[in-house]
């Protein structure tokens, strides 16, 4: 899902840099990986990048809806980790990352979309927005949010901190680390 889009390596870069300040904090880890007809789980097209390296002991979540909530048990991992804020990162920003940064606010979680570290594949025709616009909107319209519970904010990699003990998590499509 990631191999032609826009800013890869920065993506991944900076997924690697999240997963790795969560770690240090005592944050657990959690993958969500996507499956359907056209990356059927178990296929090449399914694995996690081989750029990113999930622990022996994170939760992996497998869906095959564009939230990570719909029909899986990733509120219940959340819950199980005593989760209350998703720092959301990571790939087909159109689809999976909206639809499960929606899916958070539904299920009462405050969520941060990391500006830099989600990204999609730029399969636009001319009536359509490319990939780097499309991450663009994205964290324009996250920014401006308003609920009546859950807060949403946007912020570049650099500016995501971990705090042992806290409630933090990072949803990445095809990754999730929480705390």
């Amino acid at each position: 899902m990631i191999a032609n889009a826009p800013n890869r390596d920065d993506v991944l870069g900076n997924i690697n840099h999240l997963v790795d300040a969560a770690r240090a904090a005592d944050t657990p880890v959690i993958w969500v990986q996507h499956n359907d007809d056209e990356m059927p789980h178990g296929s090449d097209g399914w694995e996690i990048d081989a750029e990113l390296s999930p622990d022996a002991n994170d939760p992996i979540i497998h869906k095959q809806l564009r939230s990570s909530f719909a029909n899986t048990d990733l509120d219940a991992v959340l819950a199980e980790h005593g989760v209350g804020h998703l720092v959301v990162a990571g790939t087909q920003t159109d689809f999976c990352v909206r639809w499960t940064l929606h899916g958070a606010l539904e299920h009462g979680y405050d969520t941060t979309l990391v500006a830099d570290a989600h990204t999609t594949d730029d399969a636009s025709t001319d009536a359509l927005p490319s990939a780097s616009q499309t991450v663009a909107l994205l964290n324009t319209v996250w920014a401006s949010q308003e609920t009546n519970g859950p807060t949403t904010s946007v912020v570049n990699t650099a500016e995501v901190a971990f705090l042992a003990q806290s409630q933090p998590a990072v949803l990445v499509r095809s990754f999730v680390a929480a705390k």
